[in-house]
């Protein structure tokens, strides 16, 4: 999510099919944009909860129930100005954190991913459900050839063992294996067992980070906030399919 996949369209779409369906005024989510900073403060509130749940050393928790916590706590914000339970109840609560589940991919995922998957093994590593990876590859029409979630391994990025467990099950060394991905803490935790690192910058991604630190920091930095084809992913095939990364 995020590195395939571009969940902020997806999500402000959602909010915005809400907020046009709903009779009464929403303060701060009348327009497009509006619905997009509520979209990114949500995405962030999630981040900030499952790394603390980290630090914490607290058990991971299914990432619906995660994303409808955040949620609450953004528009019990809101309820200040309006009463958010008499306006988004239960049910349309439910069908917002369920548009995490679909999502469309970058343009230039699903061709990069082709490319890629012709020399490589290519595998989802994410926090989060079996379930949610399976409704994204549905959704986004985006192929691998295995998905392994936080769920099924029993651990959470940034733990170093998550890393290892799936080195482990793909018999692979770690010096043998490139680690993609539009997160530059995930490629930090990745780096330190000694995975090489991708990075693949998305408008969606990393705000607060140094761009020209987590470039320094990666084998690879590839652009992919221009919306074409031709970045991203597909950039990254051009560069594993004809070199080798020593």
């Amino acid at each position: 999510m995020g590195t395939c996949t571009n969940w902020s369209a997806s999500v402000t779409a959602a909010i915005r099919e809400q907020c046009i369906n709903t009779s009464l005024t929403l303060p701060d989510l009348q327009l497009d944009e509006e619905s997009r900073r509520f979209a990114s403060a949500w995405r962030a509130g999630f981040f900030r909860e499952i790394h603390q749940r980290f630090l914490n050393g607290e058990p991971q928790e299914d990432i619906d129930t995660t994303h409808r916590r955040v949620l609450n706590q953004l528009l019990s914000e809101k309820g200040a100005l309006v009463n958010m339970s008499d306006v988004w109840g239960n049910d349309i609560r439910a069908k917002l954190v369920q548009s995490w589940h679909h999502q469309e991919a970058w343009p230039d995922a699903i061709s990069g991913l082709e490319r890629l998957k012709k020399n490589y093994f290519v595998v989802v590593l994410a926090n989060g459900t079996t379930r949610l990876q399976l409704d994204l590859v549905h959704s986004s029409q985006l192929a691998f050839h295995a998905l392994f979630s936080s769920q099924l391994l029993g651990l959470t990025k940034p733990d170093p063992r998550i890393y290892q467990k799936v080195l482990e099950l793909l018999d692979c060394e770690p010096k043998d294996c490139i680690m993609v991905a539009a997160h530059a803490y995930d490629l930090r935790a990745a780096a330190k067992i000694g995975m090489k690192t991708a990075y693949i910058h998305r408008t969606t991604e990393d705000p607060d980070e140094d761009m020209e630190r987590v470039r320094s920091e990666c084998d690879i930095f590839v652009s992919g906030t221009d919306g074409k084809t031709f970045c991203g992913l597909y950039e990254l095939a051009d560069i594993l399919c004809s070199t080798s990364i020593e």
